[in-house]
């Protein structure tokens, strides 16, 4: 039971998204770049430093806004434990970043095109998630030179998404299942049908669900998914419409709980979003 009492699950959201609000506009002023070395840094080194710097300040940041986060120990016993954070409501958040693009910051072009990285891994899974108590905490960021000085820039929060953990889980893993995919071991590692998998399943023939691979020249019918969970990868609609909505990529439709789409607009919109992408890749 939470400090919020006999609530619905939408009701509590509302109420923790309420309470983390204060966080939109926060300039991550911990980080400070000069503005030309921005030149020098794609979008995926910046999101790796401020990821980890947010994931160390966070309770500071949340201190001075009145926001009562502190650090999880870390269920898992690991550096990477889950969940991240705990709020003073009652609610373990699991906290990841998305980094979008500003565009008055010139920035390095990656040379390849690039899904943002942010992902909901396999280390979350049905067995360790408390489907009453745990959210995903997204904050959506980009750089922002800062008002004191214009030369140097700090990662500002642009926008806050807190979404039920579990229906993360069960969309990811649905989208894995659909695509013929499966886990191996006791929720231990996602895989997806390798092209010759792939070959075997389309004339009908078994699967052999003994091995997997890592690379397709094991021969294996199943190699282990490196780009599992990714955001866009989780067709849970509320997360899509949410990045949609804040200048992300994003996936116009889905299978979980049961087959979904968005308008013609929305398509379009995440087309064109990819195809930008793909453009700065290659610029």
């Amino acid at each position: 039971m939470t400090k919020w009492g006999a609530i619905t699950e939408e009701e509590a959201l509302e109420k923790l998204r309420e309470a983390l609000s204060p966080l939109c506009g926060t300039p991550v002023d911990y980080l400070r770049l000069p503005a030309d070395m921005a030149l020098q840094m794609e979008p995926s080194q910046i999101g790796t430093i401020v990821g980890t710097l947010t994931d160390l300040m966070l309770p500071r940041i949340a201190l001075a806004k009145g926001i009562g986060l502190t650090k999880a120990a870390g269920l898992l016993g690991e550096r990477e434990g889950y969940p991240d954070f705990v709020h003073d409501a009652g609610y373990r958040l699991e906290l990841k970043g998305a980094f979008t693009d500003n565009p008055a910051v010139e920035m390095k072009r990656p040379p390849t095109p690039r899904e943002p990285s942010a992902r909901l891994t396999q280390k979350v899974t049905v067995k360790n998630v408390q489907a009453d108590a745990d959210g995903l905490l997204l904050l959506v960021y980009r750089l922002e030179p800062l008002t004191s000085d214009k030369s140097v820039l700090s990662p500002t929060i642009t926008a806050v998404g807190v979404f039920p953990v579990i229906h993360c889980v069960l969309a990811r893993d649905s989208r894995m299942l659909d695509a013929g995919g499966r886990w191996f071991g006791n929720y231990e590692t996602p895989t997806i049908l390798s092209k010759i998998g792939r070959s075997v399943k389309k004339r009908g023939d078994i699967l052999n669900t003994a091995l997997y691979g890592r690379k397709e020249s094991e021969g294996h019918h199943f190699n282990e998914d490196t780009n599992f969970g990714k955001l866009k990868r989780i067709p849970y609609r509320p997360l899509q419409e949410f990045l949609r909505d804040s200048g992300c990529q994003f996936s116009p439709a889905g299978n979980y709980p049961k087959p979904w789409s968005m308008s013609k607009e929305d398509r379009q919109l995440a087309n064109a979003l990819d195809v930008a992408g793909q453009n700065v890749a290659e610029g």
